[in-house]
């Protein structure tokens, strides 16, 4: 299987298999965030409720894209991404996977609403510091745009929820007359059944927008693994035909070649120079290759190589105050650019389907120890089914446009936890909070990032001296 030694094809294996077992602690550590309202409200049965978040969390790893797989994926810096020493990928795959799994069973065992996604995107950028730590990596460069926006909007969408629910649950008071809806829920009967549907769907809307965010972090951090330990296989998307490269790498050469070197800064005119070279070595590899699809695998590797190089170089490039083209040669230069990304970025069909059932399994299990907070002790009273739809069906909102607009990683559980606290204050004031469990939820998310950024760079110079 993929030409493998029998010792890393066998850590290939466990590396995937943690990767599920994230994925899986993904699913039952933030089940609670889509069901919690539909069980405590009797709406439905506890394994009724688990099992349908489930398959629409199923589902919504099919439907999300790899935009926000592709974030995670590129908060590394590049040259961690093109380098094809395979232990140096285990390294990091292993500090990654042990720091992320560590801290989310360790919050969830404790029944605090901590965010898996702040537990991966904390090990990612734990292992981008530590790399650049490296006397060997001195030209590693950390993509700090890319962690800005998303730390902006990790930082953003808490505060979305909380604002979100006060205003909605305004709007609920002020125009609907049934006071039903802000009753405490009866501990052994259903509520009414108008309330019973719209509880429903604001589940089934959180699931799917939780498995379109959430499931495309576990597909990105399975395509870490592969680049990392089947580097050359996995190296361009094998569904393509690579001779489609050749348009892409047309349109940037044509606009490189329209940039003056002379007027440019010294350090501009070396990256001008490095796109050059890295672009004749593209059309260098297919001048040796007529027949595209049986391109060697190194040289696949070459080409993905080039390709992560020069989105990187003209990126810097584009940035320079001494670059005068065109609108019109930029949009041509980032056109070009996107072509060749579209080699890179993808993700197997197998990958999606192995990430969609073990956060669809993972959501039927374990819900138990996080949906009594969420119900009960967030607040000082008992969730009513106005503030639990209104939660949701902003958590909802919020992560759907993260996930399709924005393409950004979002936490579930901290938009859905803001949200229930908002529809408190909404209810009596900022003294219905529960301070010690609102102190706890704040305590881990604040702990997270750093907690998880400190064992993942820890664990990554570990293995690194251990794999020399």
């Amino acid at each position: 299987m993929f030409g493998l030694e029998t010792h890393l094809l066998i850590l290939l294996v466990i590396c995937l298999l943690a990767a599920c077992a994230f994925e899986f602690v993904n699913g039952f550590h933030d089940t609670a965030n889509a069901v919690a309202t539909v069980i405590y409200t009797n709406t439905l049965r506890p394994w009724a409720a688990v099992v349908w978040s489930g398959f629409w969390n199923f589902i919504g790893v099919f439907a999300g894209g790899i935009g926000v797989a592709m974030g995670i994926v590129y908060l590394l810096p590049i040259e961690t991404l093109i380098d094809q020493d395979v232990w140096h990928g285990i390294a990091m795959i292993g500090a990654l996977l042990l720091s992320a799994i560590i801290w989310n069973v360790g919050t969830w065992y404790y029944g605090l609403p901590s965010s898996s996604s702040h537990t991966l995107i904390g090990s990612i950028l734990g292992l981008g510091i530590a790399y650049s730590l490296l006397p060997s990596t001195t030209e590693a460069t950390f993509s700090w745009d890319e962690a800005s926006k998303t730390g902006m909007s990790l930082l953003v969408s808490p505060v979305l929820g909380f604002t979100l629910t006060v205003f909605l649950m305004f709007l609920l008071k002020r125009f609907v007359k049934n006071k039903t809806i802000f009753k405490e829920p009866h501990k052994r009967k259903a509520p009414p059944l108008w309330i019973r549907i719209i509880l429903i769907i604001t589940c089934t809307l959180v699931s799917f927008f939780h498995g379109s965010n959430d499931g495309q972090k576990g597909v990105g951090l399975v395509m870490l693994i592969l680049i990392a330990i089947v580097p050359t296989y996995y190296a361009l998307d094998n569904d393509k035909d690579p001779a489609g490269l050749r348009t892409s790498i047309t349109q940037v050469e044509q606009v490189l070649s329209k940039v003056d070197s002379t007027v440019l800064s010294a350090s501009d005119a070396r990256e001008l120079s490095l796109l050059n070279a890295e672009v004749r070595e593209m059309n260098g590899v297919f001048a040796a290759n007529p027949t595209t699809h049986n391109l060697p695998k190194d040289t696949r590797f070459l080409l993905r190589r080039d390709i992560l190089l020069i989105t990187k170089g003209t990126d810097r490039l584009m940035e320079s105050p001494d670059i005068t083209l065109s609108q019109r040669d930029r949009d041509q230069l980032k056109a070009g650019v996107t072509g060749m990304r579209s080699y890179t970025d993808y993700a197997p069909n197998w990958v999606i389907m192995m990430i969609a059932l073990s956060l669809g399994i993972g959501t039927m299990i374990g819900w138990k120890r996080i949906v009594k907070t969420i119900g009960e002790k967030i607040g000082k009273e008992h969730l009513t089914y106005a503030q639990g739809a209104s939660a949701e069906f902003m958590a909802a909102s919020v992560i759907g446009f993260s996930t399709f607009i924005f393409k950004l990683p979002v936490s579930t559980t901290h938009i859905l936890s803001s949200g229930i606290a908002g529809s408190m204050v909404a209810n009596r004031g900022i003294k219905n909070l529960n301070a010690g469990t609102i102190r706890n939820i704040a305590l881990a998310w604040v702990l997270t990032l750093p907690v998880s950024m400190f064992l993942s760079g820890t664990l990554f110079l570990l293995f690194r001296w251990m794999f020399a």
